[in-house]
């Protein structure tokens, strides 16, 4: 269905570190950014616990849906000026799709979370879901503003969100292994972590992409430059998403939730420090309104009040994170996994409960994944246009990526509190414990 909607009688702008400026041209796009539910997300960091590794990561998923929504309008104007399309069915852009796609590049991320993924971890939550949700919901300000273009534009913008949008081309803006989510992270991300490697050429991608009656494709020209960015993806996954430290961070943020679930049946009522905003999550008895009402520093208030809980693991865990006291960790494989166990014995001798103060963390990323037939499930691949006309697919043609396709990269880690490395030689009751723990770490490694 086409949608046309008034365009600003002077367009705005948003000054961006990555992206130089971010121009709104259209109504809808400044009435949904004014709405309550976008606002939310300036209050949840883009990265999560990763500012407690990288200072500077106090980004939030506000500025990067404006960015993912801008080189988004940026695509749309590449097709237009250079693929305009013709005639019915001949696979060139349909400018009538530009509202959709916008829309939903916007709001793509607009159902995330206080520490999105961590509380979805705990509490069952998805971040898509209720993004939908929020898009479809009659109640949000977001859906009443949508649901002026049409009645059922919301509902065409929840089902790019939800891939089961009719036209391939805006689910894959949005959605595919080189999409304007992906890109605007990867570059924002690196900006504010200061991780130069996370750069890669957005410009000449922008100009070798190209809509065919598939979805999106490349220009085989600019293959090195999309093998750029696939490398820089990688670099930042091993580099930056999972830094040991932030997951170390997130272990305990993750501990600190679930044991705040296991006191709260017994918390007073009456009780001022009672997390009243998130007691609908520990009963599994929320609704779109509750989940709402939370945000980074709605969680930040309660763990600092938890900090001075009667409850030691509590008080504890909440000291950590706050006051950035990460766990430590070592990285292990099949050959070591076995010592697990008796490491768990240790720290329990050195008094402390293994429930929450151990975990077993793995984190792998695929950097890139071809098309296998034997899947149930696909991964749109990256797909490059010859001079002749025809695709082929990148991994095929290109041995930089061919060489991590299908791999996935990662490591398994086991975290424990920093105190089972004390190399203090003041006297300790632990002490001998201690010693019999370190044995079996050398260089980062659990060893035999």
């Amino acid at each position: 269905m086409e949608y046309q909607e008034k365009l600003l009688t002077r367009e705005k702008v948003f000054r961006d570190p990555v992206l130089n400026y971010i121009y709104v041209q259209h109504q809808v796009i400044l009435d949904l950014i004014n709405t309550k539910e976008f606002q939310r997300l300036r209050r949840i960091k883009q990265l999560g616990p990763a500012s407690f590794t990288f200072h500077g990561a106090e980004h939030s998923r506000f500025t990067h849906s404006l960015g993912v929504y801008e080189i988004t309008r940026r695509i749309c104007d590449g097709f237009l000026r250079n693929y305009p399309t013709q005639e019915d069915g001949d696979g060139l852009w349909d400018d009538s799709q530009r509202l959709v796609a916008l829309c939903a590049a916007l709001l793509h991320d607009i159902g995330h979370g206080a520490y999105s993924h961590t509380f979805e971890h705990i509490f069952g939550t998805n971040h898509e879901e209720i993004t939908q949700e929020i898009i479809t919901s009659p109640k949000t300000e977001v859906n009443q503003v949508l649901s002026k273009i049409g009645p059922n534009f919301a509902k065409d913008v929840a089902s790019v969100i939800d891939h089961t949008y009719s036209n391939p081309q805006v689910v894959q803006m949005i959605s595919s292994q080189c999409d304007a989510d992906r890109m605007d992270y990867l570059l924002r991300d690196a900006y504010n972590t200061g991780a130069n490697y996370g750069n890669f050429d957005l410009t000449r991608i922008l100009r070798v992409m190209r809509p065919y009656e598939g979805g999106i494709c490349f220009e085989i020209s600019g293959m090195h430059a999309v093998e750029d960015y696939i490398i820089s993806r990688l670099q930042m996954y091993m580099q930056v998403y999972f830094h040991p430290v932030s997951r170390s961070m997130e272990v305990i943020l993750d501990h600190l939730l679930r044991r705040a679930k296991e006191l709260s049946a017994n918390l007073d009522k009456n009780d001022s420090t009672t997390p009243y905003l998130l007691m609908p999550f520990f009963k599994g008895e929320f609704d779109i309104d509750d989940y709402l009402k939370l945000d980074d520093g709605v969680l930040n208030t309660y763990f600092i009040h938890w900090i001075d809980s009667d409850d030691k693991v509590l008080s504890d865990l909440a000291d950590r994170f706050i006051n950035r006291k990460p766990f430590k960790s070592v990285e292990f494989n099949d050959e070591t996994k076995y010592l697990i166990p008796n490491m768990r014995d240790y720290i329990k001798q050195a008094g402390f409960d293994v429930t929450y103060y151990t975990e077993i963390n793995n984190s792998f990323d695929l950097p890139y994944d071809a098309y296998d037939p034997n899947k149930k499930h696909h991964t749109t691949q990256i797909e490059l246009r010859r001079n002749d006309g025809s695709m082929i697919e990148l991994s095929k043609i290109s041995q930089l990526v061919s060489a991590v396709t299908g791999k996935h990269l990662g490591d398994e880690r086991f975290f424990f509190p920093k105190e089972m490395l004390s190399v203090d030689n003041n006297i300790d009751l632990f002490e001998p414990v201690y010693q019999e723990f370190q044995k079996h770490i050398k260089n980062d490694e659990l060893i035999n």
